[in-house]
């Protein structure tokens, strides 16, 4: 009896969601990257309420940015 490695050797096999990225930003139904903005980690008593607003919205990607990491994002 001969064994076979693969069910359907004539699919493609699937592609791996890089975690990371999957973590860090989010996609819209449109399919527009989003992320977190910098500088909320730690001195956030030095800013002022106006710029601590600000920063707690979700910024969008840049077109050439989100073409790259959409690579690893195969299925959102």
């Amino acid at each position: 009896m001969v064994r076979r490695t693969m069910k359907h050797p004539s699919h493609m096999p699937k592609l791996k969601t890089n975690k990371s990225v999957r973590a860090r930003f989010k996609v819209t139904k449109s399919g527009i990257l989003l992320r977190r903005r910098v500088g909320q980690d730690h001195f956030r008593g030095l800013k002022s309420g106006k710029v601590r607003r600000r920063l707690r919205k979700y910024a969008r990607v840049s077109k050439a940015e989100a073409k790259t990491l959409k690579r690893y994002l195969p299925y959102r």
